[in-house]
């Protein structure tokens, strides 16, 4: 199996999930678009995702590869109809392409925050083990607004109304973070536009303690990062297994 990673900044990469593709022998490839890496052909792979980063989908005018990539995410579910996992930006770059649209927040959303699955949710195999719903680890300013055809919300909380969804029967979208490493926070941290989201949301002090409070919950988050990725892996071999009947 083999998946290639779409990355915004070098420090967004899928983290923890590194780990767990590495034992389920998965072979992957990342394209740094923000450094003007082209995208390859498509075609050798059978999953892509799309990791977070600090600029917004509609801000195509400073950074031109947003428009390829979000063609590109659309070939991909679209036409191709393969599986796909977008995470905080590439969440809202999967509702973009595929017809839906994304706009700022009303306040941005930061740190520790549980979200509950709608029933959608609770019955789809992404999710699968975590009851009700669960804690997650947030940093966005913007949110989805408006879903594209076809889609349903698989999760939600107070802050913002799509947390997860589905687009088809293989490609998610989760604003959330769930590829959280000991080094996420420190290293998010030193990009402006995250610190300038961070103290808005939190303050200072809320701030300051943010890696650490995040870090005596990283086993939780690491534990359901794995549950996580076993699930989707179950998700992309049925998809598999469809496209070749």
């Amino acid at each position: 199996m083999r998946f290639l990673v779409f990355q915004h900044v070098d420090v967004e990469h899928p983290g923890v999930f590194r780990d767990l593709w590495r034992e389920a022998g998965i072979a992957w490839d990342a394209v740094e678009l923000d450094e003007g890496e082209p995208i390859p052909s498509l075609e050798p792979y059978d999953v892509l995702v799309a990791m977070g980063g600090p600029m917004d989908v509609w801000e195509e005018r400073q950074h031109p590869w947003l428009a390829p990539e979000k063609a590109a995410i659309r070939h991909w579910v679209g036409d191709l109809g393969r599986p796909f996992l977008g995470v905080c930006l590439g969440h809202q770059l999967l509702a973009e392409a595929m017809g839906g649209s994304v706009g700022a927040a009303g306040a941005p959303e930061v740190g520790l925050a549980p979200v509950e699955f709608t029933d959608a949710g609770k019955t789809d195999l992404l999710f699968s083990g975590f009851g009700d719903g669960m804690e997650t680890f947030q940093w966005h300013g913007a949110e989805v607004t408006d879903l594209p055809p076809g889609s349903e919300v698989l999760a939600r909380n107070a802050a913002c109304a799509v947390q997860a969804f589905r687009v088809g029967q293989a490609a998610y979208g989760l604003q959330y973070h769930v590829e959280l490493t000991e080094a996420t926070v420190p290293e998010w941290q030193a990009i402006p536009a995250y610190a300038a989201s961070l103290e808005q949301a939190l303050g200072l002090e809320g701030a300051a303690a943010l890696a650490a409070d995040t870090l005596a919950r990283l086993a939780d988050f690491k534990a359901a990062a794995r549950r996580l990725n076993e699930n989707f892996l179950k998700i992309v071999a049925a998809a598999q297994a469809a496209s070749v009947q």
